[in-house]
């Protein structure tokens, strides 16, 4: 994959490309592309049942394209994934205010989150890049000096693994994950309507007519939000039902129930979160987190065409995320799971991607 800057741009936009690199990493069956920009997974190579290898996730071929991204194609998100009401939270007493990036609230970090940094590379080989970055004290308005550190590891069982870590000197609120958008045929290769998603949650957290959580966690049962199954996604979207109306189709976290452990690592509180299975191509991704919620997400707001990879096009459902994740919300509803890192308390959360055919 090429991955060049185009275009002369500003003086700033062209030191920022000076120390933006890209990384290959390889393992057993599969093999990905990051960069430093963002932490961003620029291609992600899986086999077929057939044993082709095809790149499953969406993205762009050049920096300036990743420069002017606003759909988080790929990206690390932090340093709070999802979304803030009215970009307020109260923390210790205090009153912290935030950017209003997503209509009235705040979303995905603020207007230069994690998605928009130049890490630093401190380690690399062949399977595994280290990247770390360090967020001053009050950067988009969030508390406290942060050092975050995020590792991709390919393994040899077909997982991508990520391993985030993080420490701050004051109080904060903490919410890592990643954002890439998968199309198991393949990243240009249609929409992702025929695939089949299970997701290992009997409830989920619905969603106002601005995406926020109304602080209710419900049961699935009845609902479009049942993936207890596999099942096709296209056949779950009820677009008479009022959450898939307030979403524009699947934009909801759901309360993962953690009953399926990681098993090829015991004791881990690794579980298992989603099953997402694509039939014309066999291929199969399991996900695993340490998280509590995971977020689908079905490409509702991609406004195509938008060209990408190759010259790919782009629209509405070509891709899905599954962002494993603290709650949307959750510093303002004390019954959701906390995202506050206490000063000098290590932040650590773990998701894999394991591939696999069928």
């Amino acid at each position: 994959m090429k991955f060049a800057a185009a275009g002369c741009g500003s003086s700033m936009d062209n030191m920022i490309k000076k120390e933006i690199r890209s990384f290959k990493l390889s393992c057993g069956q599969i093999a990905c592309e990051i960069t430093n920009y963002g932490g961003v997974v620029l291609a992600l190579s899986a086999p077929d049942r057939s044993g082709r290898c095809e790149d499953v996730v969406l993205g762009y071929d050049s920096v300036d394209e990743y420069l002017n991204d606003t759909y988080y194609f790929g990206a690390l998100i932090g340093r709070y994934a999802n979304r803030i009401a009215n970009g307020r939270f109260q923390l210790d007493g205090t009153v912290c205010e935030l950017a209003l990036n997503d209509g009235p609230n705040h979303l995905h970090g603020g207007r230069r989150g994690f998605d928009k940094i130049v890490w630093t590379p401190a380690a690399y080989s062949e399977n595994q890049l280290k990247l770390e970055y360090i967020s001053a004290d009050m950067e988009e308005n969030y508390p406290g000096r942060l050092y975050v550190q995020a590792t991709y590891t390919l393994t040899e069982n077909n997982e991508l693994r990520i391993d985030y870590w993080a420490v701050g000197d004051r109080n904060t609120i903490v919410n890592l994950t990643n954002h890439a958008y998968f199309n198991l045929k393949g990243h240009g290769e249609g929409d992702i309507l025929d695939h089949q998603l299970k997701l290992y949650a009997d409830f989920y957290t619905p969603i106002d007519r601005q995406t926020i959580p109304t602080g209710e966690i419900a049961p699935v049962a009845g609902t479009p939000m049942d993936f207890r199954e596999l099942r096709p996604i296209k056949a779950n979207l009820d677009y008479e039902h009022p959450q898939i109306i307030n979403g524009s189709g699947f934009d909801h976290n759901w309360v993962l129930n953690k009953s399926v452990g990681y098993d090829s690592e015991p004791g881990a509180d690794l579980h298992l979160a989603a099953e997402l299975f694509e039939p014309q191509s066999g291929r199969l991704m399991e996900v695993y987190t340490t998280k509590p919620g995971i977020q689908f997400y079905s490409g509702n707001f991609l406004a195509g065409p938008i060209t990408g990879k190759k010259g790919a096009k782009y629209g509405k459902h070509s891709g899905l995320c599954l962002e494993t994740q603290y709650f949307p919300n959750s510093p303002n509803y004390s019954h959701f799971p906390s995202p506050v890192l206490r000063a000098g308390t290590v932040y650590r959360h773990t998701t894999i991607y394991r591939f696999k055919v069928k």
